[in-house]
Parts: C-alpha cells; sequence; structure tokens
C-alpha cells in the first residue's frame, strides 16, 4: 500500500515581478520543479519524483500551487523546491521563489490549512487597511479563494487508511 499512498506540497509562489503572476500555469510550474529536482538530485532524484508527480491545483490569482508526489519521494520533493528560482512563460524568465506552507496525506487537510492560513493572512492583511473599500476588496479576494474543484475526486482523499 506504501507505494500507492500519496503527499500532497501546498506551496505559494513569492515573486517581486506583478508579471509573474500570469505564468503561473501548469506546464511552467511543472518544468521548473523538474529542473530544480534534477540539478539538487540527478536523474535518479527525477525519476524517483515523476512518479505520480503532478500540479493538482493552482491559483494565479493568489499564487496558491498543491503539488502531489508518492509518498516515499516527497523529502526529495520538498527539498529541491527551495531551488525553483523562476517560471518560464514564452521565453521570459520571472524570478521567483516556492514557499512551502503545508505537506499533507489528503487534499483536504490541505485545504483545511490553507482556510487557517488565508484567515491570519487576512488579519494581517486588514490590519495595514487604510480604508472600508481596501478592507472589503481584501475579505473578497481571500474568501473566494479554496480547492472545491479537487473535492470530486474520492479516491485521492482515502489514501492513508489503506482502502485504495
Amino acid at each position: 500500500h506504501s507505494a500507492l499512498s500519496r503527499r500532497y506540497v501546498l506551496c505559494e509562489v513569492v515573486s517581486e515581478d506583478p508579471r509573474c503572476r500570469q505564468c503561473i500555469e501548469d506546464r511552467a510550474l511543472q518544468l521548473a520543479v523538474r529542473d530544480a529536482i534534477t540539478r539538487v538530485h540527478g536523474d535518479y532524484g527525477l525519476a524517483c519524483c515523476s512518479i505520480s508527480f503532478t500540479v493538482k491545483y493552482l491559483n494565479a490569482y493568489t499564487g496558491t500551487v498543491l503539488l502531489r508526489c508518492r509518498k516515499d519521494s516527497y523529502r526529495l520533493l520538498c527539498s529541491a523546491l527551495p531551488f525553483v528560482r523562476y517560471l518560464e512563460s514564452r521565453a521570459q524568465r520571472y524570478p521567483c521563489f516556492l514557499n512551502t506552507l503545508h505537506v499533507g496525506g489528503t487534499i483536504r487537510t490541505c485545504q483545511k490549512f490553507l482556510i487557517r492560513y488565508n484567515r491570519t493572512q487576512l488579519l494581517r492583511l486588514l490590519q495595514n487597511c487604510t480604508n472600508e473599500e481596501e478592507r472589503q476588496c481584501i475579505q473578497k479576494s481571500l474568501l473566494s479563494c479554496s480547492l472545491t474543484e479537487e473535492q470530486s475526486h474520492s479516491a485521492d482523499e482515502e489514501e492513508d487508511d489503506g482502502t485504495e
């Protein structure tokens, strides 16, 4: 069963360049992560991490990314993530880094973490607001972000109880 177990790594793309948001797409992210894995762990590391590695969810607006990999290779993946230094789109490189927020056994645990994380971020942002309009914009943007698209995949939700 351990070969079927998976880990979900919740990250955020952090960049000073506002244009970086437009290039946050599955393909660019996958290439950047694979490149980092190869640089850090070589072909062996890439081969280990490539099995069932995928970008499960991403939100370019909030910079939230959910990666899936096998349980036995998530440490290789996580140790390579700090070496992602840019995302590439249409022959342009946008400097950025991936901030790992949480590693979980199911999408649901990552979603619960993201909700808690967003609440603390929301409080921080609201304390720095200068007017009511700014306050309402921030609340709307953070409340709209969730991982609900993935709820229909029940097989992904029940991996740690050995039912697969």
